[in-house]
């Protein structure tokens, strides 16, 4: 089962990914903790584990409240993040978060200023093939938007939690600080690119999609797929060949 519910300022879609029964995970808690929780309870879920994207605070904001409301049930929840996203976590999480949101001005830095909560440090740091507290859910690292942006990938289920990878008709911002447009190309063409079309995504901002959808509407894939057919393959043969590789 996955709930989404789309928190904060920036709309951030924060989802729940159930499984053996009660257990879940949390990923991308981005604001409004105790409406997180509240739905959480209302769902007769158990988080067993907070999983990160990436480290803008957009997606990191609930997780202090969250851990420490369930540490007094006596449920631990551990956070999970890629390990060159970890120091927008813990002692360094304010000042990271603060030099990337000034960046884009005195209004979001505002912004910041009101939204931001302590952040705890992280328990478990990811890496390429991860399976994430054995939910089935096995990262995918897909640098570009920050250092350590990853997706979570489920081939059984056919599903792909892609934070700001990618979105509907669109991709993610990489004008911040540690962002590259050259890797994130790189990780589309080379990680996304190979699922199969039928891959239903879901966002870190924004509608749900499928891969499919974003290989005929999205034009920054459209570039990418354009860029490989260059080799003098036709696109159907080329787009054949991508989704007929193992991921």
């Amino acid at each position: 089962m996955i709930e989404r519910l789309i928190v904060g300022p920036l709309y951030t879609n924060c989802y729940f990914y159930s499984f053996n029964k009660k257990d879940c995970l949390i990923i991308d808690p981005g604001a409004e903790p105790l409406r997180i929780i509240t739905a959480l309870e209302a769902l007769n879920l158990i988080p067993v584990g907070i999983v990160l994207t990436h480290g803008h605070f957009d997606h990191t904001l609930g997780c202090h409240s969250i851990k420490r409301h369930f540490e007094k049930r006596g449920i631990v929840i551990k956070i999970a993040i890629h390990s060159a996203d970890r120091t927008y976590l813990g002692r360094s999480g304010e000042r990271n978060n603060r030099k990337h949101f000034t960046f884009l001005g005195a209004e979001t830095a505002q912004l910041f200023d009101e939204l931001f909560e302590k952040l705890p440090e992280p328990d478990l740091l990811l890496k390429q093939g991860t399976n994430v507290f054995k939910s089935g859910l096995v990262v995918v690292e897909t640098p570009g938007h920050t250092p350590g942006s990853i997706c979570l990938y489920a081939k059984k289920e056919g599903i792909l939690f892609s934070g700001d990878t990618l979105f509907f008709e669109s991709i993610g911002r990489t004008d911040l600080p540690g962002g590259s447009q050259a890797l994130l190309s790189k990780s589309l063409k080379e990680k996304i690119l190979k699922l199969p079309p039928a891959t239903n995504i879901y966002p870190g901002h924004g509608p749900l999609t499928t891969l499919e959808r974003e290989l005929k509407g999205n034009p920054f894939l459209k570039a990418i797929l354009g860029s490989l057919n260059s080799n003098g393959k036709s696109p159907k043969d080329s787009l054949k060949t991508k989704v007929q590789r193992k991921t």
